[in-house]
């Protein structure tokens, strides 16, 4: 069962959908049995949208982020973009490379330290064979914030600062002119007082540029600051999703309630028992009822809902703007 709320503002109802993962699984071989990493998943990313992918480590979030840029292929399901689905010869995912780049958690692993600064952003134009080289490179740093241009060109990766570094990832993303950014964890390695500056170039490059975004992330907070949309991750599923002011401050999910506890605002600190099931071996019912909070205290069983939560399974969450959440428990009414 699935609580859908009223519809968001018009602006997003209407927005084109640019890349979509349409059910989505992605398994793997694990010690003689099938990891489901990803097990039904839509999700879907408008044009000029910031969608903020959370949830705890292991959930899958990386995995569906690979599978959305053609690193891994889907057991079933289909990624598109534009509307056609992917496809996965090499000359097809070397052009769709063009159009959708990744910017890494660590910008010191992303970078080869014998490179300049020069040579980082010039290796995608060199691989698609762009013109104007130099151009492309300065143009590049000088969006991603690094001023003058030239001043980096001969610079090496140990030579500049984190927050530095990070915007030359951003710059070789930005040389080839891309129209979506999947960020994986994209300040999770930085300064607090950097990361804002990091979440601030990626805003001002989506209202430059009208650049799309999925940003992975464990942390609501910077959902909050940077995201129109978040979609909440569970054990390989999406279990709420929704515009970002609707989703965080009146989270309908209990692991979603959970995430946010953490927040130092946050009144009330919820702490969840045990780590997330091996996904290999998904619980029936709701895959989240072994750690949830409203079965173990109770409520559950009061609200009628308890038998469900344990044994029957909920709908895969459609990709619509509006808010839902898979739980029994929030569907009672």
């Amino acid at each position: 069962m699935t609580e859908t709320q009223a519809p968001v503002e018009q602006e997003q109802a209407t927005r084109t959908t640019l890349l979509e993962a349409r059910d989505l699984h992605v398994s793997f071989a694990s010690r003689g049995r099938r990891a489901r990493a990803v097990d039904g998943v839509n999700l879907a990313v408008g044009t000029g949208e910031i969608v903020a992918l959370v949830g705890e480590s292991g959930c899958g979030k990386t995995t569906l982020a690979r599978t959305l840029l053609g690193l891994e292929r889907p057991s079933s399901g289909s990624v598109l973009y534009g509307g056609a689905p992917l496809a996965y010869g090499s000359r097809a995912l070397k052009a769709y490379r063009r159009e959708v780049q990744l910017v890494l958690q660590d910008p010191t692993g992303s970078l080869n330290p014998r490179h300049t600064v020069y040579e980082a952003v010039a290796e995608g134009p060199r691989i698609h064979g762009l013109p104007d080289e130099e151009k492309v490179v300065a143009e590049s740093l000088s969006r991603a914030g690094l001023r003058p241009p030239e001043r980096f060109f001969h610079r090496y990766p140990h030579e500049l600062s984190g927050g530095q570094r990070q915007r030359v990832v951003i710059a070789g993303a930005l040389a080839l002119s891309p129209r979506v950014l999947i960020a994986d964890e994209p300040v999770a390695s930085l300064d607090a007082s950097v990361r804002g500056e990091i979440l601030a170039l990626l805003l001002r490059l989506r209202a430059d540029l009208g650049l799309s975004a999925l940003v992975v992330t464990h942390d609501l907070g910077l959902a909050w600051n940077i995201a129109d949309r978040v979609a909440v991750m569970y054990l390989g599923r999406i279990v709420e999703s929704g515009p970002v002011e609707q989703v965080l401050t009146a989270p309908r999910h209990p692991y979603t309630q959970a995430l946010l506890s953490v927040l130092p605002e946050s009144p009330e600190r919820v702490v969840l028992t045990g780590e997330p099931p091996d996904p290999t071996r998904i619980p029936g019912g709701c895959r989240f009822h072994a750690r949830c909070q409203v079965l173990a205290s109770g409520l559950a069983e009061e609200a009628g809902v308890a038998a469900k939560c344990r044994s029957e399974l909920l709908e895969i969450l459609p990709a619509v703007p509006a808010a839902q959440a898979a739980c029994h428990y929030a569907a009672r009414g």
